[in-house]
Formats: C-alpha cells, sequence, structure tokens
C-alpha cells in the first residue's frame, strides 16, 4: 500500500542507569516510546518495530545521571504519506462540512470541506 515504507535503522538508545539490569527491556520501552508519533528522522509514523540485533558493549554518557548509549540494528514499518499521495479508508460518518475516516484499520482522519473535490456533492434524504 502506498505510504507503507520498511526500514531498516541503526540507532543508539541511551538507558538510564537504574535499567542496566534490563537492558533488552528498556531498548523496548524507548522504541515503544516512538510509536504512533511522527518522528522527523524516520520522515514518518512509526507502526511496528522489530529489535535485529544489538551491541554487547555500551558507551556510558558522562553527567549527573550517566545514560549509557547501546547500539541497536531494528526494522521499521513506517506510515509516510506524500502530498497528493492516494490513501484508501473506511467511510465512518458524512456530514455537509467534513468526511470522517478510518486509514489503514487505525488511524483517524478528517476531510475539511474545503478540501473535499468538487465532483462529490451532498445531498439530504429525508425518511419518512
Amino acid at each position: 500500500m502506498d505510504g507503507l515504507k520498511v526500514s531498516d535503522a541503526n540507532l543508539v538508545v541511551y538507558i538510564h542507569p537504574s535499567k542496566a539490569n534490563r537492558v533488552r527491556q528498556a531498548l523496548r520501552g524507548e522504541l515503544s516510546s516512538l510509536l504512533f508519533k511522527y518522528n522527523e528522522v524516520f520522515d514518518g509514523v512509526v507502526l511496528v518495530y522489530d529489535i535485529l540485533a544489538q551491541s554487547k558493549s555500551a558507551k556510558i554518557l558522562p553527567g549527573l545521571s550517566p545514560y549509557f548509549g547501546v547500539n541497536v540494528k531494528a526494522k521499521l514499518l513506517l506510515f509516510s504519506p506524500k502530498p497528493d499521495m492516494l490513501l484508501e479508508g473506511k467511510v465512518m460518518k458524512l456530514r455537509k462540512e467534513s468526511i470522517h475516516v478510518i486509514v489503514l484499520g487505525f488511524s483517524y482522519a478528517t476531510i475539511a470541506e474545503e478540501d473535499i473535490r468538487g465532483e462529490f456533492t451532498y445531498k439530504t434524504v429525508r425518511l419518512s
């Protein structure tokens, strides 16, 4: 489907020292914080991640609370629509001033009246 892409990412994830004995769990927590939010680095919304590999060593960062960085290779599924790209969605509500749809089964979108193409018209039908 247009707008979806798989990306191989080489990341450095910074982990608090209190989570040093549960690194894998901490990595999942940090990567989960990226889900369903637009990320400029990836130019899209991260939908799914899969950790492929992590380094066995870490680099300690100096500071008041010395976090340590772990190198991670991950595969990401990104939702990255571009202008003028066609997307399919299920219409949930029609109004004269807007159309409400669900895209990809999870993302809610509203198309405002000024963005609705001219060939679509609105007609009120009264049921008696």
